[in-house]
């Protein structure tokens, strides 16, 4: 079993983090609400912090900022190709 420090452990830890179903009639009813307090404890923090780092993400302002260059090479390759490629196209009709 697994707890935070100040906690008393009551919910079975795997080794990879994942929780585990303990055997039935294991927990006391107060065990069960504590756990219950500590999930959604941790599902809020997780939301808060998928929220923060979407709103990261989603910056195109910030994004456009920080890859300036390498928005400007993939600019400057895509016009190469289409140049290149309108440039055979006419060759190819001559």
């Amino acid at each position: 079993m697994s707890a935070r420090p100040g906690e008393a452990p009551t919910t079975p830890i795997h080794s990879d983090g994942r929780w585990t179903m303990p055997p039935p009639g294991s927990r006391s009813a107060d065990e069960i609400r504590r756990d219950i307090v500590t999930q959604r404890q941790q599902l809020s923090r997780s939301v808060d912090a998928l929220r923060s780092r979407w709103g990261e993400i989603t910056n195109l302002r910030r994004q456009v900022s920080e890859h300036r260059t390498e928005l400007l090479v993939g600019a400057a390759a895509v016009g190469f190709m289409i140049g290149g490629a309108i440039a055979l196209g006419r060759r190819r009709r001559s």
